[in-house]
């Protein structure tokens, strides 16, 4: 199996059918990897109803609403538990907000050699349709805390629409503690302290037209303390760099 798609789900029993549909159109030797976390909708029976029609559709239900990061772990050590594991592990949301057709982009440019590929909103060519002002400049303010905290040579740090290597998964997944949403950032501290090659390609990013957005404020919460802490670190690794000066 050459790729592995993640679909963290919460409540997405209006999109899930139609980007599974989609996805399967792509024409890639591919397994759908959907993790859902109980949704009242209705969500995991769709997906089940799927799965007598297409037999690379695995679900994962969870108890409870457990948070973006621990589903994406729990989506990474299961795709590792498979006797045929994927070369590739893509993580996308699944309400459309990114378009299943950039899926082989990402692939293409992962098999260059690059360890992860970001589908980035912010370099040259990337575009955000839907979003308030407000919601513009604060992701901008976070993406540029995360670059200064981490310096890597990429343009979203935020971005959940990413292609990863198996061989990065191995190396970092017992290293990864994150819960939600600051997974994005972790991910990619992860890959510039084992020194992995990280690229991003530009991508549309389009609001979600149909469902609620899932983001909570325990979550930014979480994200930020994350970034804080990160920083921090890294202002302590420069000074103890400094020589001590003597007045």
């Amino acid at each position: 199996m050459e790729l592995a798609i993640i679909l963290p789900t919460y409540n997405e029993s209006e999109n899930i059918e139609d980007l599974i549909l989609a996805i399967e159109d792509l024409n890639i030797d591919l397994n759908i990897l959907v993790i859902d976390d109980s949704s009242p909708d209705g969500t995991s029976e769709i997906v089940r109803r799927l799965q007598k029609r297409f037999s690379n559709v695995m679900l994962i239900v969870r108890q409870c609403k457990m948070g973006l990061g621990t589903a994406i772990r729990d989506g990474f050590k299961f795709l590792m538990s498979l006797p045929d594991k994927p070369k590739y592990i893509v993580t996308m949301d699944a309400d459309f907000s990114h378009d299943p057709k950039d899926v082989q982009r990402l692939l293409e440019r992962a098999k260059e050699g690059y360890d992860i590929v970001v589908g980035s909103r912010y370099m040259k060519g990337g575009e955000i349709m839907g979003w308030s002002f407000s919601r513009r400049i604060t992701s901008k303010m976070a993406n540029k805390m995360a670059k200064a905290t981490i310096r890597l040579p990429i343009s979203d740090f935020t971005s959940g629409f990413r292609c990863y290597s198996m061989d990065y998964v191995q190396k970092t997944l017992p290293n990864l503690q994150s819960k939600t949403f600051e997974i994005q950032i972790e991910t990619l501290k992860q890959a510039k302290i084992l020194k992995m090659k990280v690229a991003e390609i530009p991508i549309m990013f389009i609001n979600r037209k149909r469902g609620k957005s899932k983001l909570s404020i325990r979550e930014i919460m979480d994200f930020s303390i994350f970034i804080m802490k990160t920083l921090n670190s890294t202002i302590l690794k420069i000074i103890k760099k400094q020589p001590l000066l003597i007045i």
